[in-house]
């Protein structure tokens, strides 16, 4: 997968959590850090390797939305599939 696709990607992300309003202050902490990492992955112009504690953020975060938003964490696994496959 190169770059351009992985940035439609992390754009669609962007777009999931904008639209998700969770209930819980632990939820609301994980989609600003998720927010803020995925902007933080499309500002990069080359590397698109994120960082150990935001791989481990995306695991927490599809761990706990994976009952309540079902899309949003499906679209977390494969964009860590995707950097894993990638050697990321």
């Amino acid at each position: 997968m190169n770059s351009q696709e992985i940035d439609k990607l992390l754009e669609q992300l962007n777009k999931e959590i904008e639209g998700i309003q969770p209930d819980d202050e632990k939820g609301q902490v994980l989609l600003r850090e998720l927010s803020a990492d995925i902007r933080e992955l499309l500002e990069r112009a080359e590397s698109k390797q994120p960082a150990t504690s935001m791989m481990q953020r995306f695991e927490t975060s599809i761990d706990h939305f994976e009952v309540t938003h079902p899309e949003l964490t499906t679209a977390l696994s494969s964009l860590l599939n995707i950097l894993s496959n990638a050697g990321i």
